[in-house]
């Protein structure tokens, strides 16, 4: 025998043993099989957060730590398995599994990426998310986890035959196998149901990490709110909304500027004692009122900004409620004042749909504008123009793009970039986090030029009365407990994704006309307020009368001259 005989062999040995084993990989499986290896897939490969926060919870419970985790494991096995019976009939199955396991994935990618829980919210979000957006969530690591746990398995899936029975002799082995699961999923709630009363109590966050019931459920909930919402009928607000007689004695046009960040923390303003130089040129600023203790009404964009425009305040805020009923901008509209909504994120959510508003996220503007998408910068070009053709007192907003992650690095011209080196990759898990944080500072170094330099051309502009008022819509979690990004359930979402910066100035005519004592507002920079005072704080300030106001709600309150 040559060599390359003897070698030979071996290697058709092992030939056959894989293709073997790829025969035995495809073989015909009963229906019940497929299901409980399917549901096991699902409880093991695609449920690791799951399994993470398990292990945190039992950490401290010693020998009962693993037999919480198994009881847990069994319950959830015999859960899925049984939902999954239902499912295995001919024709159905298949589609339905497929669309499973990539959706699946999707939402294990995301899970292990940036530490998120998903809720109705969350759900809220990617439909409301532009192209933009989209585009910065877009990596490699996401394709593979797509391939791996979703594209393979629902190939090995349609690869592999199932075996069904004669349609009665189908029917009785199928009940069978949904009573297993019945009695084991009552069984297990028996004999441990203290240890799972107690677990699901203190722990209410673990219902947004199991997949898929998660996003299962809260796309239901979501498709039936926007089912239920029908069209909008808008239930007006302040109809009596008029301006103070005081300002009969004005002698020049006013404009206040409410600017909406986003995504800014406030403990990374050095104007709020961080460390590094994030502010240098609105610390510079005379006048500025720095706010140290403000908190946001939600955590994420589409929930933040149509609650912080309403007067129904986080505790009440419901969306379907607030999208049917007027807003801070109607009353301003209702009381004289002309209102634009100047855009460079993803849309008002609502709020602007009653008023002027121009979108300048998608302009392409050389110096202003970069690959697809604006600086912040933007919001402020042509805006001299309009204040110096000002004929009606005015309102204007302007929405930043401001801090949006994950890809920090696109939010700020190179420039800006002050702290490095920067994560240059949306997969913020492939970074260490000094060079996420690094990246994120920069955005608010950004912020901080952008701020700056709204309030240099209000103070030029010195023939109108001229305040602005900045506070972003929600802040940022950057790794820490690995969680990144925001929009976590509010009640468990870290004080870093809640706690946002709030800063305003005001010209001398304002102060003047409007009677403002800013030391008096100075001296309430470390009270505790939030997005529910804005609502009546602007009326305050501009001293507009309606029936809506609330002045136990007004920053301004005591603050402002008879």
């Amino acid at each position: 025998m040559t060599a390359s005989e003897s070698l030979g062999r071996p290697l058709r040995m092992a030939a056959f043993r894989v293709g073997a084993a790829a025969m035995t990989l495809f073989r015909p499986l009963r229906a019940e099989r497929m299901t409980l290896l399917l549901s096991l897939a699902l409880l093991a490969f695609y449920n690791v957060p799951f399994w993470r926060e398990m292990g945190r919870i039992t950490a401290g419970l010693g020998g009962h730590g693993p037999v919480l985790q198994a009881e847990a494991f069994v319950l959830l096995l015999a859960f899925f398995n049984l939902v999954l019976t239902l499912l295995a009939w001919p024709y159905v199955f298949k589609p339905v599994m497929t669309a499973l396991l990539l959706t699946t994935a999707f939402a294990s990618y995301f899970m292990n990426q940036y530490g998120i829980m998903i809720d109705m919210h969350m759900i809220q979000n990617v439909f409301q998310t532009d192209p933009a957006e989209t585009r910065d969530l877009i990596t490699v690591k996401m394709g593979l986890f797509a391939l791996g746990l979703g594209a393979m398995p629902a190939a090995w899936l349609w690869k592999t035959p199932i075996a069904y029975r004669p349609p009665l002799r189908e029917l009785g082995v199928r009940l069978v196998a949904l009573l297993v699961s019945v009695a084991v999923l009552l069984g297990v709630v028996f004999f441990a149901y203290q240890d799972f009363a107690s677990l699901f109590r203190n722990n209410r966050q673990l219902r947004f990490i199991v997949t898929p019931s998660n996003y299962l459920q809260a796309t239901n909930s979501y498709l039936r709110h926007v089912a239920d919402s029908g069209p909008a009928v808008v239930t007006p607000q302040g109809t009596d909304a008029k301006k103070a007689p005081s300002w009969a004695a004005h002698t020049r046009k006013t404009v206040l500027v409410v600017v909406v960040g986003e995504t800014a923390r406030a403990d990374h303003f050095a104007l709020n004692g961080y460390p590094r130089d994030t502010n240098p040129q609105l610390s510079k600023q005379a006048g500025l009122l720095n706010f140290t203790n403000v908190h946001s009404c939600g955590t994420e964009t589409a929930v933040s900004v149509p609650c912080m425009f309403s007067n129904l305040g986080r505790e009440h805020y419901a969306g379907d409620v607030a999208e049917k009923q007027e807003n801070l901008l109607d009353v301003l509209k209702h009381a004289g004042f002309d209102i634009l909504w100047r855009d460079n994120n993803s849309g008002c959510k609502g709020v602007c749909n009653r008023v002027q508003y121009e979108d300048l996220a998608n302009l392409q503007k050389p110096g202003l504008c970069d690959d697809g998408e604006c600086y912040d910068d933007v919001l402020l070009d042509g805006l001299k123009q309009r204040l110096q053709a000002l004929q009606r007192d005015s309102v204007i907003v302007l929405h930043q793009k401001g801090s949006h992650g994950p890809a920090y690095y696109k939010r700020y011209p190179k420039e800006f970039e002050q702290f490095t080196p920067v994560c240059r990759t949306s997969e913020l898990s492939q970074c260490s986090q000094q060079d996420i944080v690094n990246g994120f500072d920069n955005t608010i170094r950004y912020t901080d030029h952008m701020l700056s330099g709204l309030i240099d051309l209000l103070r030029a502009n010195g023939g109108i009365n001229s305040g602005m008022i900045y506070l972003s819509d929600h802040g940022e979690s950057l790794g820490e407990n690995n969680v990144y990004l925001h929009g976590m359930p509010y009640l468990f979402a870290p004080e870093a994704q809640k706690h946002i910066p709030a800063l305003m100035w005001f010209s001398d005519g304002f102060r003047k006309e409007l009677g403002v004592d800013t030391r008096c507002l100075a001296a309430k920079k470390d009270q505790p307020w939030s997005q529910d005072n804005l609502f009546h704080s602007v009326l305050g300030v501009l001293g507009v009368q309606t029936r809506v106001y609330d002045g136990k709600l007004d920053l301004f309150q005591g603050c402002k001259a008879a």
